[in-house]
This record gives structure tokens, sequence and C-alpha cells, in this order.
């Protein structure tokens, strides 16, 4: 089952180019932490949350494609959706550039379930699945 998504909209910034005024590749992660943060917020599960169930989410899997530069003082449209939900937590994400609606870059993150000692849980409990389906 795929839930709908949302999508959140930034300007790069000067301090997340290089000085050809190209992003670096690393500061692609940081705006999909962005979506993914408004994507657990939509759902009303936040950090405060998650601990309050007694859970941990540590990224364990990151991807992006990276299909056309991003640079200085665009306007980009980050979208996130939940894919999977079984063993970990994987969530899409897609840039586009939001003038031309062109595809910059994609790519997705997985995050296991953890109790807060560490232990990392083989499914996702049924407490957070009841959650993300609200």
């Amino acid at each position: 089952m795929i839930l709908p998504g949302i999508s959140v909209s930034t300007t790069v910034p000067f301090h997340d180019v290089d000085s050809l005024g190209i992003v670096w590749h690393g500061h692609y992660y940081k705006y999909f932490e962005l979506a993914r943060t408004e994507l657990y917020r939509s759902k009303g599960f936040d950090i405060e949350a998650m601990h309050k169930l007694g859970y941990i989410f540590p990224v364990i899997e990151s991807q992006c494609r990276y299909i056309q530069p991003l640079k200085y003082a665009q306007v980009i449209e980050i979208s996130a959706s939940f894919k999977a939900w079984e063993h970990y937590i994987r969530i899409a994400y897609t840039i586009l550039d939001a003038t031309t609606n062109e595809r910059c870059a994609y790519g997705h993150t997985k995050q296991a379930i953890c109790r807060p000692d560490g232990e990392m849980l083989l499914e996702v409990p049924a407490s957070v699945i009841d959650v993300l389906n609200v």
C-alpha cells in the first residue's frame, strides 16, 4: 500500500552551494529531511510522538540519484511519501524545479524501528502502522 505524500518548497540558500553556484551533493539529504519531517508531522507523528511510543527510528539506508544540478536561489519542491513499512519504514523522495517542474533528483531512505536501548525490531509494530495509516 502506498500512502499519499506531502510536498514542501524551499529556495536553495547560498551556504549550500560551491564556488560554481551548484549544490554540494550531500545537501540533497538535508532537503529530503525537510520533506520527511513534514511527512511525519502530517500524520501527527513527530519526534515526541515517536518517543512516547517507546521507539527510535534511525536511518539505515539512503540513496539519491542526481539528474540535474540544483543551483543557488533555485526554488525547489521536495515530495515525500511512505512506500513500505513491514520490516522498516521506506520513504521515497523527488526534488523538482518549482518553475519548470523538471525532476532534479530522487531517492529514498529506510528507517529501522529500535527500542531506546538500540535493539532493532524485525517488524514495524502495529502501533506505528496505525499512526502511518491515519
